[in-house]
């Protein structure tokens, strides 16, 4: 009963073209009745054929079969002795009514083949016309709302389909697009999840409507998925475009986001370079009255001045105190010139054991009681290094140590070697790190324990990492068993120069 009913609906809804192809049959014999005895019946025929190709062509396959059907009867009818009957006298005129219906129905079909090529251009034509248009559109896309907005407007106006949206938070969680409201199933969500994290579409056909899900593929990773809503048939003649449709989303998404993070680190950048400008300019302008600050301290505490004691002691501490915000500002203007590049390093192949001498001696002011023992292994080769630059990382060292450890403890210097590199660690006594900032004590501005009262703004260690990765090593902070804390960075060994024994006739 439902075919038939089918069948009825099909028929009902083509019935003025069928109609078109009889009246087209019918003017054909109408016009043609004038010329049954001066033109030859060949030519007439060829007369219902054109008429049947017009159909085919501005009507379709089956009015056309219509037409041809239609055309042998009135043929015969009107032309064929005996007229006004459908008996034929002549059997050569059945084989030209086969020969009639065979073309009639080849030009039919091969006509009708052409009208629906044609058709089926046209519709790949306004589609990629109308592809070409979105894309163009999410190119100019300023923000993921818009290249959103724009996208569900294609898929709802020009494609008469349903489109939601699901965008990947920072935290690889699935959302709706801030000021886009829509409402998802937990079955939705749940299919969008799988989707997103393998990238394979779903069709969810038991529900009507059915609901394509497509992953949104970016360069790096998936930017979300889309839930296309419309039957079932619809869905897969679509599935291609959609895909498409995906495609271009995915690479709008992608280009924003890569957009925002060269902003953001641009203006990181911009900051950074700013910070390191302050820095530099206040650290020379600073630099100048410190120094004429412990010039006149020095001069006062000299024993020349015969002042009284307690004013010695003053200015003794005028010029202690000078000469360590003199430091705190000679490690900020040697931040400011790392992270600037404006620092070369001056390598030469030398003893390590002397420049750590040399930086105990000009770091003896910061030691409060504190002994430092230097531990050297026995194969120590010549290392090469830049000596000032190296020199300043043991005095930051060392002063961090005796800063973070109580008074008259023993602050003790290991250097050791393996096959590739020279290793050193320097170790004190103490509470060591927090063990959340083992990994960022090595920050600008960073500071083991913020609420210390030390002295310092928490360049020295940073300053430290910027010169040992500038000699290609590499510095950490550990935290000992018992108590106590150890900073350890290494140098390559490189290949150092030999050194010829001096003969026994040379002076």
């Amino acid at each position: 009963m439902a075919i038939i009913l089918n069948s009825q609906a099909s028929f009902s809804s083509g019935l003025p073209q069928y109609l078109l192809a009889i009246l087209a049959c019918i003017f054909t014999t109408v016009i043609t009745q004038p010329l049954r005895d001066v033109v030859d019946p060949a030519n007439i025929v060829m007369l219902f054929l054109l008429t049947v190709a017009i159909v085919a062509v501005w009507l379709g396959r089956k009015p056309a079969i219509t037409a041809s059907l239609l055309s042998i009867a009135l043929f015969d009818f009107f032309f064929v002795p005996p007229r006004f009957s459908f008996s034929v006298n002549d059997a050569q005129y059945l084989i030209t009514f086969a020969v009639m219906l065979m073309v009639a129905l080849i030009i039919g079909h091969l006509t009708t083949g052409l009208r629906q090529s044609t058709i089926e251009a046209s519709d790949r034509e306004r589609r990629t016309r109308a592809l070409y248009l979105l894309a163009q559109r999410l190119a100019g896309s300023m923000t993921v709302e818009q290249a959103i907005l724009e996208t569900q407007n294609f898929v709802s106006a020009d494609l008469q389909l349903g489109l939601r949206i699901l965008i990947a938070a920072s935290n690889e969680e699935l959302i709706a697009p801030p000021g886009i409201h829509a409402t998802f199933s937990s079955m939705e969500m749940l299919i969008a999840r799988s989707v997103f994290s393998t990238s394979q579409a779903v069709e969810l056909d038991d529900e009507s409507p059915a609901t394509l899900v497509l992953a949104l593929p970016g360069v790096t990773r998936p930017r979300g998925v889309m839930l296309v809503s419309a039957g079932v048939d619809r869905l897969r003649q679509q599935r291609a475009l959609l895909e498409a449709v995906a495609s271009l989303l995915a690479t709008a998404l992608d280009r924003l986001h890569f957009v925002e993070v060269a902003q953001q680190n641009k203006l990181q950048i911009l900051s950074e370079r700013l910070r390191s400008s302050i820095l530099a300019a206040l650290s020379h302008d600073v630099r100048t009255p410190l120094t004429v600050l412990y010039g006149l301290a020095d001069t006062l505490a000299l024993p020349q001045q015969n002042l009284p004691e307690p004013l010695r002691e003053t200015a003794c501490a005028i010029r202690d105190q000078a000469m360590r915000l003199n430091n705190m500002v000679s490690n900020l203007l040697d931040m400011a010139r790392l992270h600037a590049g404006q620092v070369q390093l001056l390598k030469e192949w030398q003893p390590i054991e002397e420049v750590i001498g040399a930086s105990i001696k000009l770091s003896g002011s910061t030691f409060q009681g504190h002994v430092v023992k230097v531990h050297l292994a026995d194969d120590l080769p010549l290392l090469e290094f830049d000596a000032v630059l190296l020199e300043r990382v043991f005095c930051n060292l060392i002063e961090n140590a005796a800063k973070y450890s109580p008074p008259n403890t023993q602050i003790d210097i290991f250097v050791d070697r393996n096959e590739t590199e020279a290793e050193i660690t320097v170790c004190n006594v103490g509470n060591g790190f927090p063990k959340d900032k083992l990994s960022t004590v090595f920050e600008p501005f960073e500071r083991g324990n913020a609420e210390a009262n030390v002295v310092g703004v928490g360049m020295g260690l940073a300053i430290c990492r910027a010169v040992v990765e500038a000699h290609g090593g590499e510095i950490s902070a550990i935290n000992l068993a018992d108590s106590g804390a150890c900073l350890r960075f290494t140098l390559p060994l490189g290949a150092p120069p030999s050194i010829e024994p001096e003969k026994e006739g040379d002076a």
